[in-house]
């Protein structure tokens, strides 16, 4: 019986099962999600841990900055040239190639009546640089050293020289989390240039490849059309390039088409993005909340008032 007792006290003075404060736990975990969900009020604690660890980050990334900075360091003078000369042939293409945009959009402009071209949307830019690359099936995120003190606010357009990169999903003082287009959770509206076909391009979790599925059959897209931003989702300007269309499939027994795309920026191999902020009284600026509200219907007349007989 002593030996009994000594062992009902000992395991008395264990506190409570693990099984207990697994619960309680659990509980205030889901309490906390709730209220963060709601109200965001662990935006400010985020906002503070990301200057905490932005040293860490570059840190980290440290070792191979150094190695591509000795890699560039110990590249032959031939190689060097030869880049030159490729700049040098972009350029020229580039000068082409706005050379006959002007003179498109003033073929537009006196077909519209117009007096002169557009402005550009695009009102101010701002160049920053990958520090980190985040690349899954499960995330498609980049780590750029522009944050809050640079201008960065959530949800800010980001591209690169070839079109759409994503957008800012969260931001810290130094530097900023950006969502690309191709992450499972992004979803971007978009607008066919060749027939005009709107539609939303959904990211699959591979850096490659964009899916359209809300297609129906009779819709006209084909293989090679290229995808703009519709300007739409109150979020990027209109006539943005994103993606071209590499798969269309078409079953008589389902009434959406099997549409897949590649996006033109380089998800994977691009240092440096742009930040862009456009105008926002542009006509190629996203809609306002105004433009997309529907109105509500006027309230019924009042009953009209009897006619007094003389």
């Amino acid at each position: 019986m002593a030996v009994f007792g000594s062992g009902t006290s000992s395991f008395g003075g264990r506190g409570p099962s693990f099984g207990f404060r697994y619960f309680c736990y659990a509980v205030v975990s889901v309490v906390l999600m709730f209220y963060d969900q709601k109200g965001g009020w662990l935006d400010t604690a985020r906002y503070g841990l990301q200057a905490a660890i932005y040293p860490l980050q570059l840190a980290v990334n440290s070792p191979s900055a150094a190695w591509r900075w000795l890699e560039e360091s110990f590249t032959t003078r031939e190689t060097l040239r030869a880049e030159v000369d490729r700049l040098r042939e972009d350029l020229r293409n580039q000068q082409l190639i706005t050379l006959r945009q002007s003179a498109l959009e003033k073929e537009n402009a006196t077909l519209r009546n117009l007096n002169s071209t557009l402005p550009n949307v695009i009102d101010k830019r701002l160049v920053g640089e990958v520090i980190n690359v985040e690349v899954s099936t499960l995330r498609q995120r980049l780590l750029v050293n522009r944050g809050g003190t640079d201008g960065v606010y959530k949800s800010q357009p980001v591209v690169t020289g070839d079109g759409v990169l994503g957008q800012v999903f969260r931001i810290g003082p130094f530097s900023s989390e950006i969502i690309l287009i191709t992450d499972a959770e992004h979803a971007l509206p978009v607008q066919d240039v060749r027939s005009g076909e709107r539609t939303i391009a959904l990211g699959t979790g591979k850096s490659t490849t964009l899916e359209l599925p809300y297609v129906p059959q009779n819709k006209d897209v084909k293989v090679g059309d290229l995808l703009v931003t519709s300007g739409l989702g109150r979020v990027f300007p209109y006539g943005l390039p994103v993606a071209r269309v590499t798969k269309v499939e078409r079953d008589p027994a389902q009434p959406l088409s099997t549409i897949h795309a590649v996006p033109l920026a380089g998800i994977e191999n691009d240092r440096e993005v742009l930040f862009i902020w456009q105008f926002p009284n542009h006509p190629a600026a996203t809609a306002s909340p105004a433009a997309l509200a529907v109105e509500a219907p006027d309230a019924a007349p009042a009953a009209a008032a009897p006619v007094k007989t003389p």
